[in-house]
């Protein structure tokens, strides 16, 4: 799932591309009757009413909350995207083929489809200059909707998500403060709840805890304040970097140019399962174990688990 890094990468994006573009039209093939009554697009009634609020719009700013993109409209509405697992935003040039009915958008420019992760096209914002604004999905899990901008940020949909770790309102005092609100639970399990830190998912909290020595079962509580600050640290550190490689594409995220990011090519522990860790001094080897029903990587030397 693309975490705070990707998704502000695909909002600085937006940000260069689509401000002052008018939304000419709307296409989806979500059509999942499952989210009947959600008021997201999967909904082929909610869609009807999406078109007709977007339609004739232009794009006033983009923003980020936690892993949601907000593209706030000139009429005073903001399409609300959730990427979700395998979604990402692909800027460019589309056409409708219908001489391939399963799969009928095509890029022109620039080449998306060369990378098979930017083919699954499920939804389309076409705009006034000729250019689109294409979803690929492959697992049909995103999330489209639109809400008063002026409300957004207190909706259901974000009213119960936690502070931003890379806002400068969030001091270490603050961060203690938040993480003490679950002190039995497992530190990494806490980093990874959005309601008590915004835009953290299973890659960066891996890496953030590699680079502070915490073993990911740790028990908030036990966790001295001295570490408590060095984790603070590392997260900022870990996220800012993430940021300025562009964002992870271990997986599918691709930026809106349909373009990989660079920061997998410096894990230390996600998905490094069985390789030398590369702590200074460090003998241990990255192990994998599931928690909370996600793979979770770690050294078990230099990460010790500590108790009471």
């Amino acid at each position: 799932m693309p975490e705070l890094p990707e998704v502000q990468t695909t909002v600085n994006g937006l940000s260069q591309y689509t401000i002052g573009l008018r939304i000419s039209d709307a296409w989806s093939s979500y059509n999942s009757t499952y989210f009947n009554g959600s008021k997201t697009i999967k909904d082929p009634i909610y869609f009807k009413e999406f078109k007709k609020q977007i339609i004739g719009a232009r794009i006033v700013t983009a923003e980020r909350r936690a892993k949601n993109i907000l593209i706030h409209l000139d009429n005073n509405l903001t399409i609300l995207i959730h990427m979700k697992m395998t979604g990402h935003l692909l800027f460019g040039t589309y056409i409708f083929d219908t001489s391939f009915p399963n799969d009928p958008w095509r890029a022109i420019e620039p080449k998306h489809l060369i990378d098979p992760f930017n083919r699954y096209i499920r939804f389309i914002l076409s705009f006034d200059n000729g250019k689109s604004l294409a979803l690929s999905d492959v697992r049909k899990f995103a999330k489209i909707t639109a809400a008063p901008s002026n409300t957004i940020h207190v909706s259901h949909h974000l009213k119960d998500i936690g502070p931003e770790p890379l806002e400068k309102t969030f001091t270490f005092a603050h961060f203690n403060k938040r993480i003490d609100l679950r002190p039995h639970r497992k530190i990494k399990q806490v980093l990874m709840d959005q309601t008590i830190i915004a835009g953290i998912g299973n890659i960066y909290a891996d890496e953030s805890l590699w680079r502070a020595d915490i073993h990911p079962l740790t028990l908030v509580a036990v966790i001295p304040f001295a570490i408590r600050k060095k984790l603070y640290t590392t997260i900022i550190q870990t996220l800012s970097r993430g940021i300025d490689m562009g964002g992870d594409s271990t997986s599918d995220y691709r930026n809106i140019h349909g373009e990989r990011g660079k920061f997998h090519e410096q894990h230390y522990a996600y998905r490094q399962t069985g390789t030398k860790c590369q702590k200074k001094d460090c003998t241990g080897t990255i192990i994998r174990i599931v928690l909370g029903g996600r793979g979770t990587h770690f050294c078990p030397i230099h990460q010790k688990l500590l108790s009471i």
